[in-house]
Parts: C-alpha cells; sequence; structure tokens
C-alpha cells in the first residue's frame, strides 16, 4: 500500500475510480467494461444458437434475429474483444518498457470513457425497442433503408467509441516510442509490447476511415445527405470499401495482441527464451503490412474483374507466410522445454491447432472461385469463429489467467480454471466445427430458420449443445474470478515463478508510481538475465531514487464524453421533436465547456516524495502490501 494518504469509503473509492489518470486502473476498467459486454453479446449469441437448434423455430421473430446478430457482431467484435485486449495493454504494456505511466494519461481516461458511454449508447437502443438489424458491417443497402432508429444507434455508438479507440492507439504508439527505460531498444522488447506497437499503428491507420464512413452514414440518415443513396448520385459500395478498409485490418488489430499474450505464455512456462525473437518481430511487422492489403478479398462477389481479384487473392494468401513463421517458433520454443501445464498453457497450446485450422480456412477464401461459392454460406461463420474465438478470445482467457495476479494481487483458482478451459475448448470446436459442414452443405449464414430435411437439423444441434457448453465454462470462470476476489491470498511479485519480463519483478498489483526508480535494461528478458545473475531487488536502477511527479486525476473526461453521448440523442431525434436540436446543442456545447475547462486549467500534478517512496519499499519487505 502506498504511504500517500488517500480517503477511504465508498465515496471516495467511486470518485477515485471515476477520475483515475492511472493506466492500471484505466486497464482494469477497461477489463471489466470489456466483460460486461462479452456477457451482453454471449447471451445474444446463445438465443442465436437456441433458435436454431430446431428446424421450423419459432423462439424468436425474424425481425429480433436481425437485431440479434447485428447486436452480436457488434458488441463483441467493438465493445468486448478490444477493450479487453486494451485493458492488458493499459494494465501490463508500460510496466514491460520500465515506464511510469502512458504517455498522456488525460486522453487515455478520455479514451476509456468514449468506448464506455459509446457501447451504452449503443445497447441502450434495446430500452427503446429500436436495434440496428443491418448486420454488424451494416452495409449501406440495407442500413439506409432500415426504419427507425436502430442503425442511428449503430453510427453514432461506434462514432464515440472509434474515437475513443484511435486515442488509445495512439497513446500507446507515442508511449512505446517515448516512453522505454534506459538500455530497452526496440530489439528487447517483450513480444506482448511489440504487438501492442504493431496493433497501435494499424489503429491509427484504419479507425480514420471507419470515422469518415460512419460520419457519411450518420449524414445520409439523419441530414439528408446522399453519399451512399445510388437515386441520388450516391453509391453503396463506397461503403462496402470505406468498411473493409477498416474491417481487414480489424481482424489483425485484435489478433496480433492475442499473438503478443501467447508468445509470453510459451516462453515463461516452457521456461525457455522465444524461439526465433528476430524473426517473430519481423513477422509481426509483416502481418501489419499485409493486414491492410488485403480488404478487397471481401468484395471478391462484387466484382472487381480478374486482375483485381488475383492481385487480393495472392496478398490473402501471403499471410500464411509470416503467421506459419510465428506458429513454428512457438512450436520450437516448446520443443525441448521444461513444460509447465498451467491454465494459461492450456489455453495457449489449444491456441495452435484451433488457429491454425482458422488460418487455413482463411486462404482457402482468397481463392476468388472458392469464395463465389463459400462466401455466404455456414462456412464463412465456421472460419470466422475459428480465428476469433480460436484466437482471440482462447488468447483473452490465458491473458485473464496468466496476468490476473499481477493486476489484481491474487491468485486465480488453477483447478476452475482448468475446468474452464476443458468446457470451453470442446464447446467450442463442438459449435463451429460442425459449421464448415454446414457451409459445404448449403447453409447459408444469417437465416432465421430452416426448413426440416435438408440434413441440417443434427449437425444444427450439435453446435447448440457446443455453444451451451462454452456458456458453462463461462460461467466456471465467473465464480473462479468471485471465490478469488471473496477469498482474497495475496501472492508476491512472481507467483508463477518464471516470469522473464519486467512486470514480475514489481509487486503485485504494483505501487501507482510502477518503479521507485527507473530501470535499467541489460537485454532481452530483463528479469530473466537479473534472476540467473542472482540479482536480489531484480531491477537494476538507471538513477537513484528521487521525487517523482504524478499527474492528477480529472473528472473531466467523463463529463467530455457525457456531452457528446447527451448531443447523439439530440442529433437523433432532432427531426421529429422539439427538443432534439436543443439537446444537440447543449450537448455539443458542453463538451465544448468541458474541452475549454481542461485548455485553461494546468495540471501541475503532485510529487511523491523520495521518503515515501523508500517507506513504501520498506513496508514492501515486511510483507505489509
Amino acid at each position: 500500500m502506498s504511504s500517500v494518504a488517500q480517503k477511504s469509503g465508498f465515496g471516495a473509492t467511486l470518485w477515485d475510480w471515476l477520475t483515475t489518470v492511472d493506466h492500471k486502473k484505466i486497464g482494469i476498467l477497461y477489463l471489466l467494461g470489456g466483460l460486461f459486454f462479452f456477457v451482453l453479446g454471449g447471451i445474444e449469441a446463445m438465443i442465436i444458437r437456441l433458435q436454431l437448434i430446431t428446424p421450423n423455430n419459432d423462439l424468436v421473430s425474424a425481425g429480433l434475429f436481425n437485431d440479434l446478430i447485428t447486436m452480436h457482431g457488434t458488441t463483441m467484435i467493438f465493445l468486448a474483444a478490444m477493450p479487453i485486449l486494451f485493458g492488458f495493454m493499459n494494465a501490463i504494456m508500460p510496466l514491460q518498457i520500465g515506464a511510469r505511466d502512458v504517455a498522456f494519461p488525460f486522453i487515455n481516461s478520455l479514451g476509456f470513457w468514449m468506448f464506455a458511454f459509446g457501447g451504452l449508447f449503443l445497447n441502450i437502443s434495446w430500452l427503446f425497442g429500436e436495434v440496428p438489424d443491418a448486420g454488424w458491417t451494416s452495409y449501406a443497402s440495407l442500413s439506409l433503408h432500415s426504419p427507425g432508429h436502430g442503425v442511428d444507434f449503430y453510427a453514432i455508438g461506434l462514432q464515440i467509441a472509434g474515437g475513443g479507440t484511435l486515442m488509445a492507439g495512439i497513446n500507446f504508439l507515442v508511449t512505446i516510442i517515448n516512453m522505454r527505460a534506459p538500455g530497452m531498444t526496440y530489439m528487447r522488447m517483450p513480444l506482448f509490447t511489440w504487438t501492442t506497437f504493431v496493433a497501435s499503428a494499424m489503429i491509427l491507420f484504419a479507425f480514420p476511415p471507419l470515422t469518415v464512413g460512419l460520419f457519411f452514414l450518420t449524414f445520409d440518415r439523419m441530414f439528408s445527405g446522399n453519399f451512399f443513396d445510388h437515386t441520388m448520385g450516391g453509391n453503396t459500395i463506397i461503403w462496402e470499401h470505406i468498411f473493409w478498409i477498416f474491417g481487414h485490418p480489424e481482424v489483425y488489430i485484435l489478433i496480433l495482441p492475442a499473438f503478443g499474450i501467447f508468445s509470453e505464455v510459451f516462453s515463461v512456462f516452457a521456461r525457455k527464451r522465444l524461439f526465433g525473437y528476430t524473426a517473430m518481430v519481423f513477422a509481426t511487422v509483416l502481418i501489419g503490412f499485409l493486414g491492410f492489403m488485403v480488404w478487397a478479398h471481401h468484395m471478391f462477389t462484387v466484382g472487381l474483374g480478374p486482375t483485381a481479384n488475383a492481385i487480393f487473392a495472392v496478398a490473402t494468401m501471403a499471410i500464411a507466410v509470416p503467421t506459419g513463421v510465428k506458429i513454428f517458433n512457438w512450436l520450437l520454443t516448446i520443443w525441448g522445454g521444461s513444460i509447465k501445464v498451467t491454465t494459461p498453457m492450456l489455453y495457449a497450446l489449444g491456441f495452435i491447432p484451433s488457429f491454425v485450422m482458422g488460418g487455413v480456412t482463411g486462404v482457402m477464401q482468397g481463392a476468388a472461385p472458392l469464395d463465389y461459392q463459400l462466401h455466404d454460406s455456414y462456412f464463412i461463420v465456421a472460419h470466422f469463429h475459428y480465428v476469433i474465438v480460436g484466437g482471440v478470445v482462447l488468447a483473452i482467457f490465458a491473458g485473464l489467467h496468466y496476468w490476473w495476479p499481477k493486476m489484481f494481487g491474487t491468485m486465480l483458482h488453477e483447478g476452475l480454471g482448468k475446468i474452464t478451459f476443458v468446457f470451453f475448448f470442446i464447446g467450442f470446436h463442438l459449435t463451429f466445427l460442425i459449421q464448415h459442414w454446414l457451409g459445404f452443405w448449403g447453409m447459408p449464414r444469417r437465416v432465421w430458420t430452416y426448413m426440416d430435411g435438408q440434413g441440417w437439423n443434427m449437425s444444427n444441434m450439435i453446435s447448440t449443445v457446443g455453444a451451451l457448453l462454452m456458456a458453462v465454462g463461462f460461467t466456471v470462470m465467473v465464480i473462479n474470478i468471485i471465490m478469488t476476489t471473496v477469498k482474497n491470498e495475496r501472492v508476491g511479485n512472481d507467483p508463477w515463478g518464471d516470469g522473464r519480463t519486467l512486470e514480475w519483478a514489481i509487486p503485485s498489483p504494483p505501487p501507482f508510481y510502477n518503479f521507485p526508480a527507473t530501470p535499467l535494461i541489460r537485454g532481452l528478458d530483463t528479469l530473466w538475465i537479473e534472476k540467473t545473475e542472482g540479482s536480489k531487488e531484480m531491477i537494476t536502477p538507471a538513477e537513484p531514487i528521487t521525487d517523482i511527479h504524478m499527474p492528477n486525476g480529472s473528472i473531466i473526461p467523463m463529463l467530455m464524453t457525457l456531452g457528446l453521448f447527451i448531443a447523439g440523442f439530440g442529433a437523433m431525434f432532432h427531426q421529429e421533436t422539439s427538443w432534439g436540436l436543443p439537446v444537440l446543442v447543449f450537448g455539443l456545447a458542453f463538451t465544448f465547456v468541458m474541452m475549454a475547462a481542461r485548455s485553461l486549467k494546468d495540471d501541475l500534478g503532485y510529487y511523491v516524495t523520495k521518503e515515501q517512496i523508500l517507506q513504501d519499499i520498506e513496508n514492501s519487505k515486511r510483507g505489509r502490501n
């Protein structure tokens, strides 16, 4: 516990979390927010699978089914997977590079609140009974003609949340470039930091097109713009290009940090240095580059022509090369290692065959003729989920178990963790493997129900049973989290015993200033070097302990986003109500006032004195923290 005095009580604690700019607390907020939306998206998925469990089922109406598939996809991609990964990036990446904070703590807080209010705005659509129903891609040919305000909730909600994502990406980039500890060269950065770096660079280039597209869509629907309306000179295909220029890199924005998590897990629990570190770094950069070059394979069926099809087919298949390099390097890291089969390692071991299957079916889709046949079938549903669930979600679960002790100071129960893995892993393959065959047998995706006698009944039944097993696995994990939190058994700096990177050298959870003194990095796997040399402190300081400057918390990021949230409702209802326009103006004005308040008031921060830091170290040694 820090020796810096803090108020106690529920009100003070709530205020502390609402105003925090500490990257570790913001990481936890991202994690909690992402898990909340993960549960929402999971419930939507379960209803979808229950609807499809038998032919001619009428559990939900066709319209509600459209709502569910739209919200499931949108929620899981934008509001669950990305924020949870952002949680790890926020909480862990600055520790791995020896930084005291992220480059822009205020912007970091603003990014989180924009994600939270954007997600809230989108899901409030359920309360209004006007839910987005044009699919998570929201193609303009459907979204322009969607009645009610469902698609408006989609466009404005994602606009707010997307702005937060862009801010976070820029923040991570600047942090990694400018705030690495002395000796932390680029080629000494842990793989998770490298993947955060490349994914953030991709966010920098991928999210502006989405922002522009959503801006156009908003104006088409609410302010009589004609960007996509072909009857007024617009073009719906423009939306498809804009969306996939964002949408395809988005897959790699999700999967690259997942690769980073598995790289850390393989290395620690095989108790070996990551095989082919340099090749892994270059493969990460190459995947990031190629991820932008292949968006048009989503457009094969539009009729791009043979030349464009051939170029994008080759580029799509080329991604298999650096990805294959990664797979072989992970296998060679395990080979000959002293493997410890912990819960995170189980997820990592399960990830390799699962993700390879998703990757192979992706390469198949790179062939335009095959894509013509399969693109609108359940084969694509299976492929996509093998990549996202078999890659990203397994990585999220691995990272959750792996870094939980560092983030919260307690250890998730290993037995329950392994039970979660068994249920989830078996359920995942039961759910999605059979869907490849459903696609081959002609079952189209996005169908509300299907006729009896087509040979799809048993396969859909198996798929739904698998989804139920996944839900059981996730429930066990929630029980594990609750039990661990209630027990509150504290752990030391390196509870796994084989930590190799810098975050495992400091207390769990870390003090709010991270490091008493800036560490000196002496090589790749810097903690492992200290361990092998018998260092007691586990950190070689680059400078003596001195007073540390820290930023003040601020409520302005939350209020600034609240203004945008209010303005969103005004924009949506300005044509049909008398209060819409005033609310729009008020919301925007409120945001500008908050921005002015931030601009006019200097945040001079505060200092943690050397004496306070020394006291913290002494307390830590006595086991009081």
